[in-house]
């Protein structure tokens, strides 16, 4: 068994801290200061934030909008585009699942990893 408080982990000011790892799921906590944002983006696995502290606003691409305090719990498939932001100092579990998932780089092989280098490269 592991576990941890929390609200008593010393998080350094924009570095995340993963708090545990595996092909099941990935657990990553986050403190976010009041007016920062996670910029609009996407992620290959489920999502699900958990508000530890603080106070949130999350959006999706289609406009849906939820702002909430400490026990807010947002769900979101993958793929879904959405904004995080910090309407007070926060603090997040954010758990992705499967790890990683279907798409993300860390999943891919040498081969994936390549042509995706190469198609963005061109895009640019």
């Amino acid at each position: 068994m592991r576990s941890w408080k929390l609200d008593e982990i010393d998080l350094k000011p924009r570095l995340p801290e993963i708090l545990s790892s595996s092909t099941a799921a990935r657990a990553i906590a986050l403190d976010l200061a009041a007016g920062e944002a996670l910029a609009e983006h996407e992620v290959h696995e489920r999502a699900w934030m958990v508000l530890i502290s603080g106070a949130l606003e999350v959006s999706t691409g289609t406009g849906e909008r939820v702002e909430g305090g400490p026990g807010l719990v947002v769900e979101l498939s993958p793929g879904e585009r959405h904004e995080v932001l910090a309407v007070s100092d926060s603090r997040l579990l954010l758990l992705l699942t499967p790890w990683p998932g279907n798409g993300h780089p860390g999943a891919m092989t040498i081969t994936q990893k390549l042509y995706a280098r190469r198609h963005a490269a061109k895009r640019a």
